[in-house]
């Protein structure tokens, strides 16, 4: 019986375990955080040792001369918010970026993405795509890191 009621309890409690609010990362930004809570999403959320950081939009400013300066404010941001959840590129395990035109943007980002990930290399999945949420966005990228052991 008392198995049982264990087993009941956990089962009750393992949605409220998937996602602590202590664990639940949403941008320091204002406007950004705005939108994120709009749409019902986190910027990241730990699971246990997993960090799962939500698609980071890649989009070219005025002034940037090619697609580099994109990319590198982009792969900053992951940067910054795998340091909010105790990581950092080198416990990044997996990439999945999504681009409206690959071939003329994988080898830009693979050039930037150089600059931050060093061997031994995550997984990367790079997927051609129609179109992002954002209009003016040109790729997206989503990472997924294990925190460091302590």
């Amino acid at each position: 019986m008392k198995a049982v009621l264990t087993l009941a309890a956990l089962l009750a409690a393992g949605p409220a375990l998937a996602r602590d609010p202590a664990k639940v990362l949403m941008p320091v930004d204002p406007a950004a955080r705005a939108q994120q809570e709009q749409y019902g999403y986190a910027e990241a959320v730990i699971a246990g040792d997993t960090v799962y950081l939500s698609g980071v939009i890649v989009g070219p400013a005025p002034g940037d001369k090619g697609l580099q300066p994109a990319y590198d404010r982009a792969f900053r941001h992951i940067e910054s918010i795998l340091k909010r959840a105790g990581a950092s590129w080198a416990d990044v395990v997996d990439i999945t970026s999504f681009h409206t035109d690959l071939k003329a943007q994988i080898f830009e980002m693979a050039a930037v993405k150089d600059r931050y990930v060093k061997a031994p290399f995550p997984a990367w999945t790079a997927i051609g795509i129609t179109s992002l949420f954002e209009p003016t966005g040109i790729t997206e990228i989503k990472v997924v890191a294990k925190l460091p052991k302590r």
